[in-house]
């Protein structure tokens, strides 16, 4: 192979020479930086580590995080009320108010607009606070620690005194609980550190949920009080069976006398073929009161399954679809039709879970009335839990968000009657202090161990902040210099490996447009 001109390598040897000599002048001007930064950051009074919006002041990123979350979630909750509005006039056969306004989103139709607010509240007020402490945090404390990320979501979860509902507090609190306990747990699982026997089960999930719903249905017919109105409201029109029946077959489980005056009442409104006789202190409450429409318990229990998916499509199409909307906009823009195919999938897959459940709920309790003279409290804790069993319909990874949204509802139920027992301290907006306590929690784990943290959640925190949250720990130490560095030590390795090349490959080896940021 013939060599090269004596010109062209001179020249090519020359340019290589000055660019090493660049590349010693960079290094060196790199770790003087660097010595710098470490020497201020061990002395200095200014100096803390940078905030992840660049391009921004704190206050405008606090704030327009702040606007962001706020508009979000009010859209979300009104969203989900035109929807419901919708379904109702397409009930009623109204199909030409759907084009009216005035009956569509008039707000004597459609109050949710305190509810929407102090929802955006919430969101918005979150997220904006804990943006701001997290930039003032760094500039006091000139450093980022998991502290910073603990201390800035427990004093931003003040924003829970946007309700006003201390019931709705003490239910989102008990939910953060029970989502700390499953990070907590998951990463000392990872860990190995702790793990509860049977965790590898395949449905211990299931097994979660149906404990829950047990409590929870328990609690429903014995002890009303404990749930949330709102909750035992929805439990109430959900199901097929009038109040007047549930408060007498609760005075019959615990020996008290029948208001047969009421419950007559009831009796009257219905389509009684033979008048019953009702007594005062009778051993068990018959089918014949339970569904005095019809005689057959299985008719009872196929209508009562499907008026409730009647009932509680619309809900669950609203739940579905809005946020299949508002959270993945882009998704839904490029793809109208197959994000509407899978909200509709998933919301008639969760409305037969729901029916099954009333529907297998009743089938217990009729059946304990063909083989029982005598009722028991326990009958009602059993037939949840067989009811729960409908689970099973919905996907994998829905039956463990159920169990987790069931779960904050018989802790509640039993938080009640603890503290009316005497048995806990009724201590006065302590479910602000567990509220606060758990957003702290949950922050340290969306910012450092995210991976123990259920994928729906993660998305949804994040979706909500409006923000790169990322692991502080893995880019404390790598910062621009520190990448710079890290080319150049690769050059000399990428250089001796390529001696016997052409001239022309040593041109793009030390190129420095090659090095980030150059």
């Amino acid at each position: 192979m013939p060599s090269p001109p004596p010109l062209l390598s001179s020249d090519s040897g020359a340019a290589e020479r000055r660019l090493r000599e660049a590349e010693e002048r960079l290094r060196e001007a790199m770790e003087d930086l660097q010595r710098r930064q470490r020497r201020a950051g061990a002395g200095g009074d200014h100096c803390y580590p940078a905030c992840d919006h660049a391009d921004e002041s704190c206050v405008a990123h606090a704030v327009g995080n702040l606007c962001q979350s706020f508009l979000l979630s009010y859209g979300v909750r009104v969203e989900i009320g035109i929807l419901l509005r919708a379904f109702k006039l397409v009930r009623r056969q109204s199909y030409s108010s759907l084009l009216d306004l005035k009956q569509l989103v008039s707000e004597k139709d459609l109050i949710v607009r305190e509810e929407a607010c102090r929802i955006g509240l919430l969101f918005g007020g979150f997220t904006g606070s804990y943006h701001a402490l997290r930039c003032l945090l760094r500039k006091l404390r000139k450093k980022e620690t998991p502290f910073n990320a603990m201390f800035a979501g427990s004093v931003a979860g003040l924003s829970i005194l946007a309700l006003d509902d201390p019931s709705r507090r003490r239910t989102l609190a008990l939910y953060l609980l029970s989502r700390v306990g499953q990070c907590a747990y998951n990463s000392a699982k990872s860990k190995n550190k702790f793990h509860f026997w049977g965790s590898h089960w395949r449905h211990g999930d299931s097994l979660l949920f149906t404990l829950a719903c047990a409590q929870v249905m328990y609690a429903f017919i014995m002890r009303p009080e404990t749930l949330p109105k709102s909750y035992h409201d929805f439990i109430q029109k959900t199901g097929p069976v009038a109040a007047p029946v549930y408060k007498a077959v609760r005075e019959v489980c615990r020996g008290s006398p029948v208001d047969v005056v009421s419950l007559a009442a009831y009796l009257s409104t219905r389509k009684v073929s033979d008048p019953m006789k009702l007594e005062e202190f009778p051993s068990i409450i018959p089918c014949s009161v339970i569904h005095p429409d019809t005689k057959s318990c299985l008719a009872h229990n196929g209508n009562a399954a499907s008026a409730t998916f009647k009932k509680t499509f619309p809900l669950y199409f609203s739940l579905t679809f809005v946020p299949f909307v508002v959270l993945r906009l882009q998704k839904f823009m490029d793809d109208p039709v197959s994000t509407c195919w899978h909200a509709l999938k998933g919301a008639v897959r969760s409305t037969t879970f729901l029916s099954s459940f009333v529907g297998l709920f009743q089938a217990a309790i009729c059946l304990h009335r063909k083989v029982a003279t005598k009722d028991h409290k326990l009958v009602y804790w059993i037939a949840g839990g067989i009811a729960a069993l409908s689970v099973l319909l919905e996907k994998k990874n829905r039956r463990s968000e159920l169990a987790l949204y069931v779960l904050p509802r018989a802790a509640d139920s039993m938080w009640y009657i603890l503290v009316n027992r005497h048995l806990l301290p009724n201590l006065k907006n302590a479910e602000v202090a567990l509220f606060c306590a758990c957003m702290g929690g949950i922050m340290y784990y969306l910012e450092h161990e995210p991976d123990t943290m259920a994928p729906l959640l993660r998305g949804l925190i994040r979706r909500f902040l409006a923000s790169r949250i990322s692991n502080p720990s893995l880019s404390s130490n790598r910062n621009a210099s520190y990448t710079y560095l890290q080319t150049l030590d690769s050059i000399p390795r990428s250089n001796s490996s390529a001696n016997g090349e052409a001239g022309a490959s040593h041109s793009q080896e030390y190129n420095l447009e090659s090095i980030p940021g150059l």
